[in-house]
């Protein structure tokens, strides 16, 4: 049993957020790559040589931080949506570090990517991959 809204009584909660969840990747993907390049410059262009190390580590930090703060990413928080548990409360930082955690893993291994995004387009709540594995969802932030 959750405290979460039922998809078919209460679909409003969990409308159009497989699409704001792409905007909201390819904000965060583009601020992750801001950093990024701020740290290759600061490391006098040696972050170059571990790129994709360091795209993980700095997304991973980046997800971990800001959804422990607000459960939202800044292209989450852009795009209007936010994770929640099963009882409806914004994520703790375990949770929110578990949950960067399967989804920097899941992009280091691209099958379990598009398995996520599948889930995510033929689930009733959305869920991804992670999600469904830590029980969150991601929901239309309330007005």
């Amino acid at each position: 049993m959750t405290s979460l809204p039922d998809p078919d009584y209460q679909a409003e909660f969990y409308a159009f957020t497989a699409p704001k969840r792409l905007v909201a990747w390819f904000i965060d993907s583009l601020l992750i790559v801001i950093l990024c390049l701020i740290t290759v410059v600061l490391t006098a262009f040696v972050g170059l040589i571990i790129w994709p190390l360091l795209y993980l580590v700095i997304g991973f930090v980046y997800r971990a931080a800001t959804l422990t703060s607000s459960s939202a990413t800044l292209g989450m928080r852009f795009a209007g949506i936010e994770l929640r548990d099963l009882s409806g409360r914004r994520l703790d930082s375990q949770k929110a570090i578990m949950h960067s955690a399967g989804f920097t893993f899941s992009m280091a291994i691209p099958v379990l990517q598009v398995i996520s995004i599948i889930m995510m387009l033929t689930n009733p709540k959305g869920q991804g991959l992670s999600d469904a594995l830590l029980g969150t969802v991601m929901l239309n932030r309330r007005a």
